[in-house]
């Protein structure tokens, strides 16, 4: 009788799906491998078996269950983090449920699961007072200030990801006629972006500077390699702090890079760029992603509001007579 050892079927669900079949993106496999590393450990403490020992009907609907609660409540993850955990796992496991007719009712039970509900709160971005006090924050005085002004000018006005900052190459950044910058995004989408011309000037600085071959990263760390999601992390954290000494407002703010990708966006948007282009200009997969930019727009439903009429009835509040309307009224 076949077994079903899982670590089988789990190096060849990183190997041959992931690796050679979807071409997932180191991301995507970084992530998935996280997820596993932690699923593996919980399910050999639980069972007092070695991963190695493990049979794919070990991980079952209930072992699935107990490990997210636990992450959630031993490691604290967000119902966001649960639900990516949930997805690596579902992911594995339509891979078995493929090769492995057996199986079937086995992982139809794990693929049943759903995710959890979660509040969706608005966005972050900065207003435009904000934006120019974060770009003249860094000192051009030295070199790690002339980097990070690029680096911070660039992301603000294209709206990329940070893993699309940090794997851009000098040979990725186009100047002069027609300046854009060419950057591979989700799904292993090539993009092209356009530069404004206070942004090429500033590149154009950065990149005599820097003096790197096409294949060399445009922006870099002490060691002349590659800056890290962390290093971008600290870099826009320190100049908010200091930006925010001459804009207040920013000491309010939770700033990442990622509320940077959102300021570009509201700025698109606030300036009567369509949401399909806004769509196209972050690289989403549908247009329907750059609804929550709508939604956060303050200023536009501000315009909305100023175009109606104010409502023409007698002031006050409904006073129900019954005492029992009355008490449900008050809860």
């Amino acid at each position: 009788m076949k077994t079903h050892p899982l670590p089988v079927y789990l190096q060849r669900f990183f190997t041959e799906r992931l690796a050679t079949q979807l071409k997932a993106s180191p991301n995507t496999i970084a992530s998935y491998r996280d997820t596993f590393r932690l699923l593996l450990r919980y399910a050999a403490a639980r069972l007092r078996r070695s991963p190695t020992e493990l049979r794919v009907a070990d991980i079952d609907a209930d072992l699935v269950g107990l490990f997210l609660a636990d992450i959630e409540s031993t490691r604290g993850n967000s119902a966001r983090s649960r639900n990516a955990r949930l997805s690596a796992i579902r992911s594995f496991f339509k891979y078995v449920a493929v090769n492995e007719p057996q199986l079937l009712h086995h992982c139809q039970r794990i693929l049943a699961m759903p995710p959890k509900r979660h509040e969706k709160r608005a966005i972050d971005y900065l207003s435009r007072a904000e934006i120019e006090a974060l770009i003249a924050a860094p000192a051009l005085s030295n070199w790690h200030g002339r980097r990070d002004r690029a680096l911070l000018a660039l992301a603000l006005q294209t709206g990329l990801r940070v893993s699309e900052l940090i794997g851009l190459s000098c040979g990725d950044i186009v100047l002069g006629a027609g300046a854009h910058v060419r950057s591979m995004g989700k799904g292993r989408k090539e993009r092209a972006t356009p530069i404004r011309k206070d942004s090429v000037k500033m590149l154009r600085d950065w990149l005599t500077e820097r003096g790197g071959a096409d294949a060399d990263p445009v922006f870099v760390s002490n060691r002349n390699q590659r800056l890290s999601r962390d290093a971008v992390e600290q870099i826009v954290r320190r100049h908010v702090q200091a930006a925010s000494v001459k804009c207040p407002s920013l000491k309010k703010k939770r700033v990442t890079p990622h509320v940077l990708r959102h300021s570009a966006a509201m700025q698109l948007l606030q300036n009567g760029v369509d949401r399909t282009v806004i769509a196209l200009w972050l690289g989403h997969e549908s247009v329907e992603t750059t609804q929550m930019y709508i939604h956060a727009d303050i200023q536009l439903k501000e315009k909305a509001m100023a175009r109606t009429r104010p409502i023409k009835a007698p002031p006050g509040r409904y006073q129900p007579g019954d005492k029992l309307l009355a008490f449900l009224e008050a809860l």
